[in-house]
C-alpha cells in the first residue's frame, strides 16, 4: 500500500486498511483526514525501517516524564532575566514551572503576557528562541 493509494480511499477502504495495519478498530470519531495521516505515517515509518530506539523509548514514557530538548537556562535552578520598559524582570525556573514576582506560573508565555500586556511567545520574549524585539 502506498500513500497515493491511501489518498484515493473512501471511508470503508480506510477502515479496512486501518484494521489490517494497526490490528485494532478505528477509534470512534476519527475523521477520514486523520485516518489518512496516521496510515501514511505508519506506512512511511515501516518503509524507512521503523522508529529509532530513542523515539520508541520516549513514546513508551508517560508524557510528563518524556524529556524534551531544553535550553540550559530552563533547567530547575536556572534564572531568566529580561528588561522591559526600564524594569528588569527575574524569573526562576523550578521543577514545576516558573516563579516571577512571588507567583508561580506554568508558562513563560503567561509571564510575558503579564509583563507586556500583549501576547508573546514566552521563550522568544526571554531570548531562548531567536531574537526578542526590544
Amino acid at each position: 500500500m502506498t500513500v497515493a493509494e491511501i489518498e484515493a480511499m473512501d471511508r470503508a477502504a480506510l477502515v479496512t486498511a486501518w484494521t489490517k495495519i494497526f490490528r485494532t478498530p478505528v477509534p470512534k470519531g476519527l475523521s477520514k483526514a486523520l485516518m489518512r495521516r496516521f496510515l501514511a505515517i505508519e506506512i512511511q515509518t515501516r518503509q524507512m525501517g521503523g522508529l529509532s530506539k530513542k523515539t520508541k523509548s520516549l513514546l513508551d514514557k508517560p508524557s510528563d516524564q518524556a524529556t524534551r530538548p531544553t535550553s540550559p537556562a530552563l533547567q530547575p535552578g536556572g534564572r531568566l532575566l529580561r528588561e522591559w520598559n526600564g524594569v528588569t524582570h527575574v524569573v526562576d525556573v523550578t521543577n514545576n514551572g516558573f516563579i516571577w514576582k512571588d507567583g508561580r506560573y506554568r508558562s513563560l508565555s503567561k509571564i510575558a503576557r503579564e509583563i507586556t500586556g500583549a501576547h508573546w511567545s514566552g521563550p522568544r520574549f526571554f531570548g531562548l528562541t531567536g531574537a526578542a524585539k526590544p
